[in-house]
């Protein structure tokens, strides 16, 4: 994995926050959307662990398509959350980032 894919990721993730957060236009619709992003980063802590790197987060979110849509159908699914499904996983990866080994602001 390349410090240029890693980047580009990183930017990926924190624009999909940004944009995720401007998404909720409510109270209620950001909680729903947040429960979203706790499902996701529940996954995570099961399929990447306590302990990781960048390289392996950037690993597993290029494959997070296959199972995140499920995590989210199961865990915690509201009107319309297939549109903002991109959104909710960048948002969680971004957020499990802050816990990489090396992750650096």
């Amino acid at each position: 994995m390349s410090e240029v894919e890693i980047e580009s990721a990183r930017r990926e993730w924190e624009d999909g926050r940004r944009r995720l957060l401007e998404e909720a236009e409510d109270a209620r619709e950001r909680e729903r959307l947040l429960a979203q992003v706790d499902a996701v980063m529940e996954e995570l802590r099961r399929r990447v662990g306590g302990t990781f790197t960048l390289a392996e987060l950037t690993r597993a979110y290029a494959g997070a398509d296959s199972w995140s849509r499920e995590i989210v159908a199961q865990r915690a699914a509201s009107p319309g959350w297939p549109r903002t499904l991109s959104l909710v996983e960048a948002a969680a990866f971004q957020l499990y980032s802050r816990g990489a080994a090396d992750y650096e602001p």
